[in-house]
């Protein structure tokens, strides 16, 4: 295959960010995930995350919560406050047993978390499951993905993994967000549990008692409800799970 070819594979190849001051981690998740096909580049703070960001597209970022300098929450919630970073999906990483630090890193918008020390294959499935539901087009009650979903104003196109506001503002998400709006819309005016949430918006990607679903919802309703405070889109229903109450209608 000639030069053109092989460029075209190349950026078809998912590009993956590392960010961890460790360079040994840095060097052997590089490795292992190059060997499984992908493209892969390191970098070892904030800056050099930045850096490589301005100059090439990025599929997804396995970012570390401590960094020297500006740490992953705050790189976390910055990406998510930029135009053409917000909706790169984030695997961030944590210190082993620290719920408080996995919540708020999802709180900041990250789409899944894995706790050090982890096993490269599970990163791995990590990674191969956030693509695969940022990737893949969805399908909604059998109708084809090119079509939009209206409810209360608000216009979600499935195809292009957009959400605008009543006013036709372009509203974004993260990967998590957009998983959990879609799983709403599919199933409205129907009581969803946690667990289906999870089998529905995550493929199941989180471990027993994952308290991930509430985060999303709270952050779900700070961009869709009038009184985040008071939602009356997304209601919680004790001891039920959630309740998505809009009445929904496919259009194209």
């Amino acid at each position: 295959m000639g030069a053109k070819g092989d460029q075209i594979s190349m950026d078809r190849t998912p590009h993956l960010l590392v960010v961890d001051d460790d360079r040994e981690i840095r060097n052997l998740t590089s490795q292992f995930l190059t060997r499984h096909g992908y493209r892969v580049s390191t970098a070892r703070d904030g800056a050099e995350m930045l850096k490589t960001l301005e100059v090439g597209r990025v599929d997804l970022i396995v970012l570390d919560l401590m960094l020297p300098g500006e740490d992953g929450l705050s790189l976390c919630r910055r990406l998510r406050a930029g135009s053409a970073t917000a909706s790169i999906p984030i695997v961030m990483l944590t210190a082993m047993g620290e719920e408080t630090d996995r919540i708020i890193g999802l709180e900041m918008g990250a789409d899944d978390y894995l706790a050090k020390p982890f096993s490269p294959r599970e990163l791995l499935a990590r990674i191969k499951a956030v693509l695969r539901r940022v990737s893949a087009p969805q399908a909604v009650g059998g109708e084809a993905a090119a079509k939009v979903l209206r409810f209360e104003g608000w216009s979600l196109d499935v195809a292009r993994r957009e959400l605008r506001s009543p006013d036709g503002v372009l509203v974004q998400l993260s990967a998590g967000e957009y998983d959990l709006l879609v799983a709403f819309v599919e199933h409205p005016q129907r009581v969803l549990t946690r667990d289906q949430l999870l089998d529905l918006a995550r493929g199941r990607a989180a471990v027993p008692f994952d308290r991930s679903i509430d985060v999303q919802v709270s952050r779900l309703r700070r961009k869709i409800e009038p009184d985040p405070a008071d939602p009356t889109l997304i209601k919680t229903v004790r001891g039920g799970g959630y309740l998505f109450t809009a009445q929904v209608t496919v259009g194209t």
